[in-house]
């Protein structure tokens, strides 16, 4: 028997949806983390009924046991039906020594009760006077947890995705064992451990259900952020902990041999088939012959598209894998957690199955969901479209790029998955969608007041001073516009969409054959004016965005570009210095644009500072086509009054 011990234990009863909190002392003589529930509507048993000495027939008989059964026992006798599990990865003496701790305890706390559950640490017992056997009971659920709690982001991503792989091991476990154990690293110098068990009687799919409710459920309502915490139901349980708990080394059944039956079976279809007319067999081999002379030439042309294909996704594994082991934090370039490859099961879940409810848009990427994780977290989603040409290309630059990349004015990656043809990115969510949702909207425009777009503008800038110049690597984005800034929840902005974007260290070139998109200058006009630049003719005139704000600037009158709904709001002085350095950032010579260092400061200079005089703009910035040969350099810059796209640099 254990030795008596006092502790105090922090556990939850979640039962027909409802929550009890109970903070207790125990002065425990049994098993510690030992809990219970009575079945008080049942009914009870007499003493020296029928009802109990049938009941201690069965305690008996299972308590005596000489062979572990993995576990396992189920027993009858008369009207008592009992069910006894022990934890796989326990030795047979612990647990015969579990269950008489636990016998006696529940005949203790739930005295002459006809139905009755016992959980301790290493095994669960449940009698009764229905059948118990095949039968999914998920109620009364309870748990005990961890009081200690997490501050590691990723846990409950990294906590979601272990439960989950372990859910579907256990699950299709077979009739003699549905158990999984197993780990993943949560950092450099931390692991998490987790256990799941089905009782062995229940089918795949109940077994499935079961843990999928104790680790959404049960984990949601009572051990959230936790850093351990067991839930238990009468058909299954759960653990999971940051320090070892489980025996790595427990042996498990083989998977079962085929059936006599089975193989009877399969003899008769055998010599049945043997018999068929040799002619018939003739005739079908000259028809195979025929089919296989024809499909020949098409298995032969799509040979290299299918082989290219599994070279990329051979890449794009070798690419996750990598990234998953390393990131850099973009504020001080340490080593920052870990980048997790997150289950599929769990964004299945997260998204309702990619629901068109949960849709939130659709690029050439492919479909965005929005989605929610059992931690309550929200998630937005990008599923590569099987037809994007654009698609495969952008998610490997995406884990390339954005992986390493960590600022406040940047879109963070949260995971990506790469399971059953499926190729994901998670990112956070940002719930106000992005910048031109509500600058190109008359009635949302309102809501960007003249503080909320200057602290855009320079929340972009930001953003973009942390590409070109303070990241570990050297990053043009390539395809910044407004829809690409996307807004969290107190409109603070963040760049998001690098599919396009490259990487120009030591002078070293690289070929493109994909568009550049907006410039800062005019992203900045843009801001001002709440006019798109893509299709803006004033009508007098028929001039683009640029030209006309130049004139109204050159004629003093630079105010007027300024979005009517900021009249209100904005600051004179502010609006025309944004203005002013937006025509400066679209000069048509390069040289003479400013560098996003520079940007910076004229943008937080609150003195009056002397700026160039920018020149007429000669074009109208829209959206170039390169050509697929042209090489990028470090050495060229992109001029956006061009139609193709000659060299790069950041500025």
């Amino acid at each position: 028997m254990a030795k008596k011990i006092s502790r105090t234990v922090l556990f939850h009863f979640l039962f027909s949806g409802l929550t009890f909190t109970f903070l207790v002392t125990l002065a425990i003589s049994f098993d510690p983390y030992f809990l219970h529930s009575c079945a008080n509507n049942i009914g009870n048993y007499t003493a020296n009924s029928d009802y109990e000495r049938n009941l201690n027939t069965i305690f008996k008989q299972i308590t005596s046991i000489t062979k572990s059964n993995y576990g396992f026992y189920s027993k009858k006798v008369g009207e008592v039906n009992a069910m006894a599990l022990c934890r796989a990865d326990v030795k047979l003496d612990v647990c015969t020594g579990c269950l008489k701790e636990t016998i006696s305890r529940v005949k203790l706390d739930c005295p002459n009760n006809k139905e009755a559950i016992g959980w301790s640490e290493n095994c669960t017992l449940r009698y009764s006077n229905t059948n118990l056997s095949e039968k999914l009971e998920i109620n009364p659920q309870l748990c005990l947890l961890n009081i200690q709690s997490t501050a590691n982001e990723y846990f409950q991503l990294i906590l979601g995705q272990l439960l989950s792989d372990l859910r579907n091991k256990a699950a299709a476990g077979g009739a003699l064992l549905k158990y999984a154990a197993g780990n993943l690293s949560l950092s450099a110098s931390e692991t998490l451990y987790a256990l799941v068990q089905c009782t062995p009687d229940l089918s795949e799919g109940d077994c499935n259900h079961c843990l999928d409710k104790a680790a959404t459920d049960g984990i949601r309502q009572c051990c959230l952020k936790q850093r351990g915490c067991r839930v238990l139901s009468p058909s299954c349980n759960l653990r999971f902990e940051t320090d070892p708990f489980f025996e790595a080394g427990a042996e498990f059944p083989p998977p079962p041999l085929p059936s006599v039956d089975r193989q009877k079976e399969e003899e008769e279809k055998q010599n049945k088939s043997n018999r068929i007319p040799v002619l018939v067999a003739s005739l079908s081999a000259i028809f195979g012959l025929a089919v296989v002379f024809i499909s020949g030439f098409f298995i032969w042309r799509r040979r290299n598209s299918r082989d290219e294909e599994n070279s990329q996704e051979v890449q794009l594994l070798d690419l996750v894998n990598e990234h998953s082991r390393e990131t850099f934090n973009g504020e001080n370039g340490e080593r920052s957690q870990e980048f997790p490859s997150i289950q599929l099961d769990v964004l299945h879940a997260a998204t309702n199955h990619f629901s068109d409810e949960n849709k939130l848009g659709q690029g050439g990427f492919g479909p965005v969901y929005k989605g929610t994780l059992a931690n309550g977290k929200e998630i937005a989603v990008k599923r590569l479209s099987e037809t994007s040409s654009q698609g495969l290309v952008e998610f490997k630059n995406e884990i390339m790029l954005i992986a390493k990349l960590q600022h406040r004015n940047l879109v963070r990656l949260l995971g990506c998955c790469l399971e059953k043809n499926e190729k994901l990115l998670v990112y956070e969510f940002m719930p106000n969608k992005s910048l031109d949702v509500f600058l190109f909207d008359s009635k949302l425009a309102a809501q960007l007041d003249w503080q909320k777009r200057f602290n855009i503008i320079k929340g972009i800038a930001r953003g973009i001073l942390y590409l070109h110049e303070d990241s570990r690597l050297k990053i043009i984005h390539r395809d910044l516009k407004v829809s690409n800034v996307l807004l969290d929840n107190e409109m603070n902005p963040k760049i998001s969409d690098f599919g396009m974007a490259r990487i120009f260290e030591d002078k070293n070139e690289a070929n493109t054959n994909r568009v550049v998109g907006t410039y800062f200058g005019v992203l900045l006009l843009e801001i001002v004016s709440g006019k798109k630049n893509n299709g803006f003719h004033h009508l007098e005139h028929g001039e683009s965005l640029l030209t006309f704000a130049w004139k109204l600037w050159s004629k003093g009158e630079g105010t007027e570009l300024t979005d009517h709904v900021l009249v209100p709001s904005c600051v004179a002085s502010e609006v025309l210095k944004c203005i002013h350095i937006g025509l400066l950032c679209v000069e048509e010579d390069p040289a003479d644009r400013p560098t996003m260092s520079s940007v910076i400061f004229m943008l937080a200079s609150n003195s009056t500072i002397t700026l160039l005089c920018p020149s007429e703009p000669a074009f109208s910035v829209g959206r170039a086509i390169a050509k697929p040969t042209e090489p990028i350099s470090d050495d060229g810059v992109f001029s956006v009054n061009e139609v193709t796209i000659s060299n790069f640099s950041a500025r």
